[in-house]
């Protein structure tokens, strides 16, 4: 089946659709977090098949005005494909092309400017085994050097080296990576990620860090590290903070009737409606049947 969106007119495999919905609703979840950067930064995902396209944000409109129709799809060269009228970011294709490249399994890849996150880049330290979540996230992280704003292909390679089979980085002096198979788990793993580095940063403001007790029981990180795919009890408990960042479909609204689910949009910064909203499934909802 293949559905036609009434604003682009632009044909989607139902598999495509689905990664739009998902993705549209990771940056509503970025932005109600307070971790966008304006129009700056991106998120990608993988569009099913064997063409190697993915999915990315318009460049100019904010993370909370993003939806599903007005992503924008592009080719492994940066061709952008279909009648959109906005442009991709040139330092975000670079980035999330390097990803998409070389990883089959990058089903999203996730790529922030927070300040705790590029506070924690730029030290020289990076990130410290001085709590639990650190602990979740150590095993694995990589850095990647900082070569100024990403607008060189030449970077890709260095970048395909540095991250290699991991799934967490922290590009120094710039921001924080992840990728998942999923948006669902880029996204776990960016929460976790950016929640250790608010952390560090909030205990070591104190000027007197607590002692390094985390860091001492290698075998128990490494525990955490062999439990860290196991994502389905957390990605069921993530439903309803998903549900929250679901973005408006008008041009879905006539599939929205069929499943009979309540409105959670009104706690979104860029949802105005209350009642019927035409999104067309709760993200939380979509983590459900998975």
């Amino acid at each position: 089946m293949r559905l036609t969106s009434a604003r682009s007119k632009v044909r989607w495999s139902d598999a495509e659709r689905a990664v739009r919905i998902e993705l549209a609703a990771c940056y509503r979840l970025v932005a109600l977090y307070g971790w966008d950067d304006l129009v700056f930064t991106h998120i990608s995902a993988r569009v099913p098949g064997p063409e190697h396209r993915f999915l990315i944000n318009p460049y100019g409109m904010m993370f909370e005005e993003i939806t599903a129709s007005s992503l924008v799809k592009v080719d492994a060269d940066g061709n952008a494909l279909g009648n959109s009228p906005y442009a991709v970011n040139p330092a975000g294709f670079t980035i999330h092309s390097a990803v998409h490249e070389v990883r089959e399994d990058a089903g999203c890849v996730i790529h922030l400017h927070t300040p705790d996150g590029t506070a924690v880049a730029t030290s020289s330290t990076g990130l410290l085994p001085l709590n639990q979540t650190a602990q979740l996230v150590l095993p694995d992280l990589v850095y990647h050097d900082y070569e100024g704003v990403a607008l060189d292909l030449d970077e890709r390679p260095r970048l395909q080296r540095d991250l290699s089979r991991h799934n967490i980085m922290l590009l120094r002096n710039h921001g924080t990576l992840t990728v998942g198979r999923s948006v669902a788990e880029a996204f776990l793993r960016m929460y976790l990620l950016e929640r250790a580095c608010t952390m560090q940063v909030r205990t070591r403001a104190r000027g007197h860090p607590a002692p390094d007790r985390a860091g001492r029981d290698r075998k128990k990180r490494g525990a955490c590290a062999r439990r860290r795919d196991v994502n389905d009890r957390r990605q069921a408990g993530m439903a309803g903070l998903v549900a929250k960042a679901r973005p408006c479909r008008p041009e879905l609204s006539e599939l929205t009737a069929a499943s009979n689910l309540p409105c959670l949009s009104a706690v979104s910064r860029s949802c105005g409606r209350r009642n019927a909203c035409p999104g067309l499934v709760l993200w939380g909802h979509v983590l459900r049947l998975r």
